[in-house]
Formats: C-alpha cells, structure tokens, sequence
C-alpha cells in the first residue's frame, strides 16, 4: 500500500516528467518555431526538468527509499552537479553562465544518465503505486 509521502513525491516526479515532455516537444518542433522561442524555451524546459528531477532525488533519500537500478545511479558524480544545477535554476545567479551549468553541460554522459534515471523514477511509481 502506497504512503502519503509516496504519493506525494510521485506528484513531484510526475512534474518533472512533464517538463520532460514539454523539453521534447520544443526539440522535435525546432523547425516550426522561431529560432528566439526555441532557444529560450528548450533550456528553461531542459533547466526546470532538471530541477525538478533533482527534487525527486530529495525526496527518494529524505523518504529512504529502495530500488537497487535507482541506487545504482544515484551513486554516480551526476547526482551532485545535478543538485548544483538545481541550485542554479531556483536560486538567482548573477552570472548567465554560471558554472553550476556548465559543470553539468559539461559532462558527455550526463544527459544519458538524467533520462535514464528519469526512467526508472516512472519505472519505480508504476510498479509501487499500482492500484
């Protein structure tokens, strides 16, 4: 039986994956907008997911929850520049490029790795909120 605190970070993931969404449209629409629109909105799309993904991660230790494919990559040194993103998206930073991104844009692997653990998140909800 699914708790309170369960159903309410799954709200948390279900944001994210929708700014997921969202960050996916602007990209398969790239050619039907201006380059302007595309440009602001695919990184605050991309830049809110983040974050909110980020969030998820809180919420996932805070509850001390277990999923040993979820662990696994939590373990990686994405976790922590993700979380520095995440503080450069919801904190105001006086740089435009402030390293908190750059750190994260960066790494190659980085993206694979957020998609894939944004996968297992919904993988996880699915199994553990099944009604």
């Amino acid at each position: 039986m699914a708790t309170d605190s369960l159903i309410t970070l799954h709200r948390y993931y279900i944001w994210a994956n929708k700014l997921r969404v969202d960050f996916q449209n602007i990209l398969k629409n790239k050619d039907k907008i201006s380059k302007a629109e595309y440009e602001i909105e695919s990184l605050m799309y991309m830049s809110l997911w983040y974050g909110m993904l980020y969030v998820v991660i809180e919420g996932w230790q805070n509850l001390k929850l277990k999923d040993e494919v979820i662990d696994n990559l939590l373990k990686s040194k994405y976790t922590k520049l993700l979380k520095r993103y995440r503080n450069g998206v919801f904190h105001f930073q006086k740089k435009y490029k402030d390293i908190r991104f750059e750190n994260l844009d960066k790494e190659k692997d980085a993206v694979k790795w957020i998609v894939d653990l944004n996968k297992e998140f919904g993988r996880f909800f699915l199994e553990k909120l099944k009604v």
